[in-house]
């Protein structure tokens, strides 16, 4: 049933996406009386699985998920129609519009991908509002994996500024963090200064699942083995106060209290049922409990008296500016992504993914404010990879018309089909890149 979920959230919001962005293109060539000979959603190589004509225009669902289009008569596009190319311009065709006509239609697509996250945004901050945690609730700093003692954190960190920015917001670290050069914080009630290495994604990249920093959580036992020495003393739901009188009010003190009693027979107590219960907990020679662990979602982080978590509600005006904001920080976010993933000293590249990764970030369980989280992103992303200057996407396309318009000379249809050829031969690499990037963090297990 979760793989159904998935499947199902991103099926819906990749087919949004396509439509809404091929519509983009298809609404202004109407409206400047273009023909357009088909609108499909999804590619209909050989055969479709539905197809409709509707006037001069066939609607048709393909069969291979990796995209849409539109095909407009008179333009050189990835269906390569040079019969058509051949045949003297007609009124109704592309390469008969005035250049600023053209390059509204295909400007269109991108503009609705913008269009529609900054909707989306505004929609999720009035329906939603925000949550978020304060930096200043972090009163006992961050916990971290290797990858982050690495970069030259340690557990107990309190991160104050990055790249000379105040945080404000802790939620906003980790993103902050990966792009950034250097990070002020405070260890043992002194301030100092951590420099980055270039290849800091990269470093991150090949580390723990688990993110590289993030809160000191308590050590709650998520399940325990019959086969566990612990089987009966510890239940699911258990959280470890303290081990020998020591107070353990973390994951990170328990382990270290851990590694430092094996093979021992210790005295704790755990929370359980709201009740301090005192239990023996029996450490193996590897220092472990040989139990599951997991995660406090922030409802039970607030009740246990750890963090405070803030919500803001909007009205509906005031969801405007705050969307806007959202929407404009995410776009400049995934264009420091991009700067980062062209410069080949940082190892962005390495974690470049195809059509897996996207089915991967949708949860399965089924969420609408996630849901739609995701599918701004998913907007602003497929919007600025448009406008890439590669010819066969629309940034490519836009290349040749403003060069058209600053120097009145049309580039040649053999020119431009030479370019789309080129271009199409760039995508099919950055797809098989991308997608072969997923099955190798398959087969190692990334």
């Amino acid at each position: 049933m979760e793989i159904v979920i998935k499947l199902s959230q991103f099926l819906l919001s990749l087919s949004l996406l396509i439509i809404l962005h091929e519509l983009g293109h298809f609404i202004p060539a109407k409206i400047f009386k273009t023909r357009v000979e088909k609108f499909y959603l999804f590619f209909d190589v050989k055969y479709s699985l539905f197809k409709k004509k509707i006037g001069e225009t066939e609607y048709g669902i393909g069969w291979l998920p990796l995209g849409g289009y539109v095909k407009i008569s008179g333009m050189i596009d990835e269906s390569m129609d040079k019969e058509q190319m051949a045949l003297p311009p007609q009124p109704w065709e592309f390469r008969s519009k005035p250049t600023w006509q053209r390059l509204i239609i295909m400007l269109g697509g991108v503009t609705v991908n913008f269009i529609l996250a900054f909707i989306i945004y505004i929609g999720m901050a009035y329906a939603y509002g925000d949550s978020y945690l304060n930096n200043s609730e972090v009163k006992d700093g961050i916990s971290t994996s290797e990858v982050g003692k690495e970069l030259g954190f340690k557990t107990g960190d309190k991160i104050i500024a990055v790249d000379g920015e105040k945080i404000l917001h802790f939620d906003e670290i980790p993103m902050k963090l990966l792009f950034s050069k250097s990070a002020l914080i405070v260890r043992n009630g002194q301030e100092q200064t951590i420099n980055f290495p270039v290849d800091l994604i990269d470093k991150v990249l090949k580390g723990e699942k688990r993110p590289f920093i993030g809160l000191r959580e308590p050590f709650l036992v998520a399940s325990v083995p019959d086969s566990s020495s612990n089987s009966k003393s510890l239940l699911p739901k258990d959280i470890i106060q303290s081990m020998n009188g020591v107070t353990t009010k973390y994951a990170d003190q328990v382990k270290d209290f851990l590694e430092t009693n094996k093979n021992q027979t210790v005295d704790a107590v755990v929370l359980r049922d709201e009740k301090d219960v005192p239990v023996k907990i029996n450490i193996n020679k590897e220092g472990k409990l040989g139990i599951m662990t997991a995660s406090l979602g922030s409802k039970s982080l607030e009740k246990l008296g750890l963090y405070k978590f803030s919500t803001q509600e909007y009205g509906f005006f005031e969801a405007f500016p705050v969307g806007i904001t959202k929407g404009a920080n995410q776009l400049i976010g995934y264009g420091k992504q991009l700067k980062a993933i062209f410069n080949p000293d940082t190892g962005a590249y390495k974690g470049v993914g195809g059509f897996k990764a996207i089915f991967d970030i949708f949860p399965s369980t089924w969420s609408w404010e996630v849901f739609w989280s995701i599918t701004a992103l998913l907007s602003i992303m497929l919007g600025v990879m448009n406008l890439l200057p590669i010819p066969a996407l629309d940034g490519g396309h836009v290349i040749f018309l403003l060069y058209e318009m600053i120097s009145g000379k049309k580039p040649s249809d053999k020119f431009l089909e030479n370019a789309q050829m080129v271009g199409f031969f760039l995508l099919i690499t950055l797809l098989l890149f991308a997608n072969g990037n997923d099955i190798y963090k398959a087969i190692i297990g990334k």
